[in-house]
């Protein structure tokens, strides 16, 4: 977050307020996706409140329990992205799914407090074993719940039955390109027909039993070598009975700029980063609030202060044995890596690598379609 965005968002505080703690509700946009929360019940309301008061204080030992949580379903998939650490085998964590009793005692005492669960890490999450379990363990706790997959699994009937049978709010099919040789430089060894077809399915189900979720939602990275489908994209995503679509703009990760470069797009319109003399604008006026406010669960119980950190080099803590989420959240380990984060955040590489750092705006998202108008 920008400080800009920062003080734009507290300017809001006593609307805010009064939506919130009164009227129990809560708009905001989840990288450019419009979100509303209706009838929060009152330990979700206060939390909430108590989060807000982070933006201003970031404390080391935070008022609230995270309001958004990643949680890894897998860290193994089925593809060999080139810029993925999975992908690439820059992976040093073993391959895992996590277990269905973990994630339901996870829900259980942070579901009440959060807005959303981001159902996906650094694997493929319709791989999971028991992915069926897993729905429905999230289904229908008040949370706004987001999956993302490549759509290689789309045309396996049980994740379809799953999918349809405890759908989570969002499925974000990440497809960047329509056809393979547009998708499959980036997506390397993915099928576009594979991903279409199983969307098409989805809403056909969903038209036959009277639903409205999951919203299928296609994110697009713009790159160089598919910038030129751009026009076409909206329409053709309709065709294929998306929801809606999000053009996203390319993120680095915890890797140098130099093996991004081949990729970034020729409309500076959809450039994550400003660029002068082949080197990334270093821009100073970044808040962190993800140590604060939206940590994320690893597929073996790992806690960390960010995603980011795909192997787990500054974690928390884990869950394990009798340790709750709890005593991960306000423990004295994680007090000194938000410490870090907050004031030297350089003395860690995927802060120094930051995706979000150097964006001249917060969104990863450069533009959004709702296909349903």
């Amino acid at each position: 977050m920008r400080i800009g965005e920062r003080w734009n968002y507290l300017k809001k505080a006593p609307q805010l307020f009064t939506d919130i703690l009164v009227r129990g509700r809560y708009d905001f946009k989840y990288d450019l996706m419009p979100v509303q929360t209706r009838r929060m019940p009152l330990p979700k309301r206060l939390n909430l409140l108590r989060s807000g008061a982070n933006l201003v204080h970031r404390r080391l030992s935070p008022w609230s329990w995270p309001v958004n949580l990643h949680i890894e379903l897998t860290n193994y998939c089925n593809l060999k992205c080139e810029v993925c650490p999975t992908g690439i085998g820059k992976l040093e964590r073993r391959p895992a799914a996590i277990e269905p009793a973990l994630f339901e005692r996870l829900m259980n005492e942070v579901g009440p407090y959060l807005l959303t669960v981001s159902l996906w890490g650094w694997g493929e999450p319709l791989l999971h074993p028991h992915l069926s379990d897993i729905l429905r363990l999230a289904h229908n706790r008040g949370v706004v719940t987001l999956l993302s997959t490549n759509g290689q699994n789309l045309d396996d009937e049980e994740v379809l039955k799953a999918l349809i049978s405890y759908p989570p709010t969002f499925l974000i099919v990440a497809l960047d390109g329509m056809t393979d040789e547009t998708n499959s430089p980036f997506r390397v060894g993915a099928k576009v027909k594979t991903a279409l077809g199983g969307v098409r399915r989805l809403a056909q189900m969903k038209a036959r039993v009277g639903s409205q979720l999951p919203i299928l939602h296609w994110r697009y990275i713009v790159m160089k070598h598919n910038e030129h489908e751009l026009q076409r994209l909206p329409g053709f995503a309709a065709e294929n009975q998306f929801d809606i679509l999000t053009i996203r703009t390319l993120a680095i990760i915890d890797s140098p700029d130099d093996s991004h470069f081949d990729l970034i797009p020729t409309d500076e319109r959809y450039r994550a980063y400003g660029y002068e003399n082949n080197q990334r604008i270093i821009r100073p006026d970044f808040v962190c609030e993800n140590a604060f406010t939206f940590p994320a669960v690893f597929s073996d119980g790992t806690v960390v202060a960010c995603d980011q950190d795909y192997n787990a080099k500054q974690l928390y803590g884990k869950l394990a044995g009798d340790t709750s989420f709890a005593d991960i959240w306000w423990s004295q380990e994680a007090a000194k890596i938000r410490r870090t984060i907050r004031d030297n955040p350089e003395n860690f590489s995927f802060c120094r690598n930051c995706p979000f750092k150097d964006r001249p705006v917060g969104p990863m998202s450069a533009e959004y379609y709702d296909l349903r108008k």
